[in-house]
């Protein structure tokens, strides 16, 4: 069986990369994706609801994400949420979308340094 190609789902949609970077240290709960993106851009990126569990439910049908089973201390838990963690490929799509982005940074800087000259 072949692993599928990171590279299919590059550019990543701006909400499926807040969402997957904000997995990408630790699993975690849809409300605590939404503040961890809103804090992490200084509020510039904010993920409604609807945005953020229809994003997710796309992720994991991509299987670019997964809900975890594993589960906090019941006293530091609501039995209600939901945790999710990225998957083997999600780790991949993610490391290659920052791959990408990180080249487009560099273009950025040599044509600023080309207007500047």
């Amino acid at each position: 069986m072949t692993k599928p190609d990171p590279k299919k789902f590059i550019p990543l949609k701006a909400q499926w990369f807040h969402i997957m970077l904000s997995l990408a240290g630790e699993e975690q709960h849809g409300y605590g994706i939404m503040q961890e993106v809103l804090e992490r851009t200084h509020g510039k990126v904010r993920l409604w609801p609807a945005t953020l569990y229809g994003s997710i439910k796309r992720l994991i049908e991509a299987d670019l994400i997964e809900e975890s089973d594993e589960r906090p201390a019941p006293e530091l838990d609501d039995a209600r949420r939901r945790y999710y963690r990225l998957t083997a490929l999600g780790r991949r799509v993610l490391d290659a979308e920052c791959e990408r982005l990180q080249e487009l940074v560099r273009t950025i800087r040599v044509k600023q340094r080309m207007v500047t000259q």
